[in-house]
């Protein structure tokens, strides 16, 4: 019988945060990948525990401050110079006493990504880089804070150039990001996989719009726009704010869901245009269903200058869980999005600005059309699933350990052929 692998799937940029997009993500790709092998996440702390899940988890910094409040799971952002010194020996330290448990690392792409992989590579473990973002500066430094701020980006994405350049296999979310990381960190395709995100259809599936909003004390005659997610430079939800406050469109409520760096100034954005915005907050991952179930339209208003090239190269999850409730999706035509949204049949696609919105919503379609494509969008994702993403990251590891083994075997071999005796006859 073959032995399972024993994996660490690393995430040093995050807090284990449940109900938070870039944790969730790792815990479906874990969920299926223990189908197949023994898997071990490790974040930088424990916030919120998850319980009866088929894998174990382990904190990387479990000596740590754990922060009194959180906007999202990122764990190094605002951190101070001398707290991610100390952070980075934690890792280390981390490598040093794991490295006998493992077989492989895979490390969730954040601010130095490489740096863990690169720590247990020196103890002879291998490890794939999994990259959801290339990040890119576009502020131009005004100042001396600007000019810091300027260097360390320039800073950390040369020291992750260099680690990616080391790692045997890159695993990009989608094939925009795998062109960005070719371009700007001079790495081969051939080391670069795609394998995209999955959908939990086991939650994430059609139920009663009427029961969903009873329970949710939302008016049953209304429209609702819904936005489910970060509020962060990523997404861009002021022209939709502006609009609706401009319009003054009667039956249309905009309800948002999540938490982040602007959720205060969208929040006093909306209380100055009296537009009907509704924030909700952060709720507990279940609950993001049933607020879905009781939209009729679903908003994923990317800012696509927030990502190299102006392409939106997020492997997106709240469109492909939005879509797979049978809700229509609005977003920009832009990178990733045109692989996922089919304008006029399981979403809409303009660009994310006021005049767009305004024109949007002055002939916005009934809610029996938004219906019709909430059916075809849920079609259109029924064959998106974490088992498949798992597969492809299992393959990844696969082909770095049987590279390994080959190379081991030729180094064997090769020292053992000047120790056989050579008969000249």
């Amino acid at each position: 019988m073959t032995r399972r692998l024993s994996i660490c799937y690393a995430v040093p940029g995050h807090y284990l945060l449940p109900e938070v997009g870039p944790t969730r993500n790792v815990l479906s790709v874990a969920e299926a990948l223990s189908q197949v092998a023994d898997v071990t996440l490790a974040f930088r702390r424990v916030v919120s525990p998850v319980e009866s899940v088929p894998y174990a988890i382990v904190e990387l910094d479990p000596e740590g401050n754990v922060p009194c409040s959180f906007v999202d799971d990122s764990a190094v952002r605002g951190t101070k110079l001398n707290d991610f010194l100390r952070y980075l020996l934690a890792l280390k330290k981390f490598a040093d006493h794991h490295s006998a448990h493992f077989d492989i690392v895979l490390e969730k792409s954040w601010l130095l990504s490489g740096y863990l992989t690169h720590a247990f590579q020196k103890h002879g473990i291998p490890g794939v880089l999994v990259e959801n973002l290339v990040r890119i500066h576009k502020e131009p430094p005004h100042n001396l804070k600007g000019l810091n701020k300027y260097f360390r980006h320039c800073l950390s994405q040369a020291i992750v150039r260099h680690y990616a350049r080391k790692a045997p296999v890159i695993i990009a979310e989608t094939d925009e990001l795998k062109a960005a990381i070719t371009d700007l960190w001079g790495i081969a395709g051939s080391r670069v996989e795609v394998a995209g995100l999955g959908v939990d259809s086991r939650l994430f599936r059609p139920t009663d719009q009427k029961l969903a909003r009873r329970e949710l004390g939302i008016d049953p005659a209304v429209t609702v726009l819904l936005y489910v997610g970060v509020l962060d430079q990523c997404h861009n939800l002021g022209p939709v704010i502006d609009a609706l406050s401009r319009l003054h469109s009667p039956g249309v409520q905009l309800h948002i869901v999540g938490d982040g760096i602007l959720r205060k100034a969208f929040e006093e954005q909306a209380l100055r245009s009296t537009a009907p915005v509704f924030f909700h907050g952060r709720v507990p991952h279940r609950a993001v269903q049933q607020f879905i179930a009781a939209a009729d339209l679903c908003l994923a208003p990317y800012e696509p200058q927030a990502f190299f090239d102006g392409k939106v190269s997020f492997a997106t999850l709240k469109i492909p869980e939005y879509m797979a409730c049978a809700r229509p999706v609005v977003s920009v035509p832009s990178g990733h999005i045109l692989r996922l949204v089919q304008d006029g049949v399981t979403g809409f696609l303009f660009p994310n600005d006021t005049g767009n919105w305004i024109e949007f919503l002055r002939f916005f379609p009934d809610r029996d059309r938004l219906r019709q494509m909430g059916l075809a969008a849920e079609r259109s994702v029924m064959n998106q699933t974490w088992e498949t993403t798992a597969q492809r990251y299992l393959q990844a590891c696969e082909k770095i350990l049987v590279e390994r083994n080959a190379q081991r075997l030729e180094a064997v071999v090769g020292d053992n052929v000047g120790e056989v005796p050579f008969d000249a006859k």
